[in-house]
């Protein structure tokens, strides 16, 4: 099974293409300019590089949030174009599953976090066990200081929430707070399109007609106006 995985929730964003168990491309961009005006030329340069085109592909993914509410809808609009062109089935997951996944078999819970702006934070916290990563604290959208209070035992910190806001974090847990390398800082395509493709395997599609961002709090824009 081949599957395309696209990763557009912060502006570090991206492709990877899996055949199976196997990462065949993966390809990350510091997206300073919009998702909108790179996602499908470098969709066609992951696949040309693969030596693939997009008939080849079975199955098409895409991180569905928390994190950018224009990266969301972009990445889920490029993805949904493309499954309604060729026909193919759909899988969502979640940005924050996906970077826990940058430090698999963890001793420690791992704790995503994303900027939600307005003082907020994305988060989850998850723990590793032998199927995987499991949640300890579902996603939501809350304050650095409401995060911590649930937090009591030595965790590892990622994302850019956790670079924003980690001398509260160090102040507040002390040795407790581990930080991931910079390289763990990012959400991974590779990621995305693992947790799609074990989705994919037990058939656990999207509807592509209702599939929408899991942006987790409404935008600037519904606050602003209603």
């Amino acid at each position: 099974m081949k599957l395309l995985a696209v990763e557009t929730s912060t502006m570090m964003g991206g492709i990877a293409v899996m055949d199976d168990d196997k990462l065949v491309a993966e390809s990350r961009l510091n997206v300073r300019v919009t998702h909108s005006e790179r996602i499908m030329k470098e969709i066609d340069r992951v696949l040309q590089g693969a030596g693939l085109d997009i008939s080849g592909i079975d199955v098409f993914g895409i991180s569905i949030g928390p994190g950018s509410f224009t990266g969301l809808r972009v990445g889920l609009s490029t993805v949904k174009g493309l499954v309604y062109a060729t026909g193919k089935k759909l899988i969502t997951v979640s940005t924050l599953e996906g970077m826990a996944w940058n430090i698999p078999f963890s001793a420690y819970p791992v704790c995503t976090m994303l900027d939600a702006r307005r003082k907020e934070i994305y988060a989850a916290v998850f723990r590793w066990t032998d199927a995987g990563f499991e949640r300890v604290v579902e996603e939501r959208t809350l304050s650095i200081d409401a995060l911590l209070a649930m937090i009591d035992t030595k965790t590892i910190f990622i994302g850019e929430g956790a670079l924003i806001y980690k001398e509260a974090i160090v102040n507040t847990l002390k040795d407790k707070a581990l930080f991931g390398a910079p390289q763990h800082m990012v959400p991974s395509p590779a990621n995305a399109a693992l947790l799609c493709m074990k989705k994919a395997l037990r058939e656990e599609y999207t509807d592509a007609l209702k599939a929408v961002p899991a942006y987790h709090r409404r935008s600037e824009a519904e606050i602003k106006f209603g």
